[in-house]
């Protein structure tokens, strides 16, 4: 049995989700590696986007749906557009969308939950600071282990990999 390069790509993105729903420390998801990984493998660059949107409204039923979770969305949209322009998962890439999505998100937080006041702001930036830690590390580790599996099938031809 062949396995496609578009199937294992899928695979990948579906471990990464349900790595979501397994109990894990606050913002330490998959979602950007998906969005990186996606945007940088799929030809269709449409799909490539809705990718972690959908892997978010997927574990999401589950989770349960909040009114931030449309900044949540927004984010990984932008973090698929930057991931489009820079090319790549590499450090550069994995650290702008840990901090595109911290503004965004917590943006969003700020909005729905705090003062709108510059106090405010910088309250909700400042209670932020030690999710953003988890967000980095979450990053950084799943981007590599989906970057590491995928290359290290595509070096051995696992089951003749195809596009």
């Amino acid at each position: 049995m062949k396995l496609r390069k578009t199937q294992f790509i899928f695979l990948l993105i579906i471990i990464a989700t349900l790595s979501r729903l397994i109990p894990h420390p606050p913002n330490f998801t998959p979602i950007t590696a998906i969005a990186l990984f996606s945007i940088t493998k799929f030809h269709n660059k449409f799909l490539a986007t809705l990718t972690p949107l959908l892997c978010l409204y997927l574990s999401d039923l589950f989770l349960g749906f909040y009114t931030i979770n449309i900044f949540v969305y927004l984010s990984f949209t932008f973090v698929s557009l930057l991931g489009y322009y820079i090319g790549k998962i590499n450090l550069y890439s994995v650290l702008l969308s840990s901090i595109l999505f911290f503004i965004i998100s917590n943006f969003g937080v700020w909005i729905l939950g705090y003062p709108k006041t510059i106090e405010g702001f910088f309250l909700c930036y400042f209670n932020a600071i030690p999710f953003f830690g988890y967000t980095i590390l979450g990053d950084l580790f799943y981007c590599y282990v989906i970057k590491l599996v995928y290359n290290y099938f595509e070096r051995k031809n696992y089951n003749k990999l195809v596009s």
